[in-house]
């Protein structure tokens, strides 16, 4: 995992968003509905703290424990260590039972993100042992700081983000923004509220902006929701039929007329549903039901 303590300027905005997109979907293709439902809680702030007088690797191990019964994941036993290396973190995934984690030794003195890189380190063995992955180290640590935010347990990555005028500081390969967008997203789906949860005023900013964003995915047309300028495009375009348009839905000529394919708000997985004015419709993958004007 990355680590950009009082480096480079931090990267903003959404570069990697439909990499973002795709690692919601293979989660849930890989996971099914029910088997996301089964991380509606969130870790819990106590579950990654350290007090002050807290032995540090006996405290690296306790949160370990609970990023592992947070993942599911009660079989599997991680042992942490620290040295000195260039990235926050890595591990070793061999077939089990333990599993090796280790941290860079800043996290000697920085215990207070210890969670957010275990966050990341020990969704690596869950998505190591669900088999999922995505090709090129990119893209999958992108799954996997994905994967961490949307099941829970990856909040703590965006804590982790503090910038000011002389540093900056963030750990994973989203963007701040991109870690909002992820989490705003999860508490869309179980209807979370996760801002009591920061302690880095420039966490909650990015929520924020990503927290926009993921609401702009329930507001695009053929969904209802879509505002009155949507809905005039999507009319336009729906007459003249002419493929890909809005940048986000499709129309498709079949023998049974037209139909109009779109990703759903939630898991983004396509749907095709004739276009016959107000219809409900059931996202296949993630079973999302969806309110639409086609």
């Amino acid at each position: 995992m990355p680590d950009s303590p009082r480096r480079s300027p931090v990267e903003h905005g959404f570069p990697h968003l439909e990499t973002v997109r795709s690692a919601i979907t293979a989660l849930y293709r890989r996971l099914s509905a029910d088997g996301v439902q089964r991380f509606a809680t969130s870790l819990a702030p106590v579950d990654a703290a350290f007090t002050g007088a807290e032995d540090l690797h006996l405290g690296a191990q306790r949160v370990a424990r609970a990023m592992v019964r947070h993942y599911r994941l009660p079989d599997a036993r991680v042992i942490v260590a620290f040295r000195s290396m260039e990235h926050a973190g890595s591990v070793e995934l061999a077939a089990g039972p333990e599993y090796f984690v280790e941290l860079n030794d800043r996290f000697r003195t920085h215990r207070r993100d210890i969670g957010a890189a275990l966050s990341h380190e020990v969704a690596h063995v869950l998505l190591h042992r669900l088999g999922l992955e995505f090709p090129g180290t990119r893209d999958n640590e992108i799954l996997t700081d994905t994967a961490a935010v949307y099941l829970g347990a990856g909040w703590l990555l965006l804590d982790a983000f503090r910038e000011d005028a002389t540093s900056s500081q963030k750990l994973g390969y989203l963007t701040p923004e991109e870690f909002g967008y992820v989490l705003a997203k999860r508490a869309l789906v179980f209807g979370e509220d996760p801002s009591p949860w920061f302690t880095s005023p420039q966490a909650y900013t990015a929520y924020t902006v990503g927290r926009a964003r993921a609401l702009r995915d329930a507001a695009r047309a053929p969904l209802t929701a879509a505002g009155w300028s949507g809905r005039r495009r999507y009319a336009r375009d729906r007459r003249a039929a002419s493929g890909v348009t809005g940048g986000s839905y499709a129309f498709e000529a079949g023998g049974d007329g037209l139909r109009v394919a779109f990703p759903c708000p939630v898991c983004h997985q396509r749907n095709r549903v004739p276009v016959r004015g107000r219809v409900r419709v059931r996202c296949a993958l993630c079973r999302a039901v969806l309110d639409c004007t086609t």
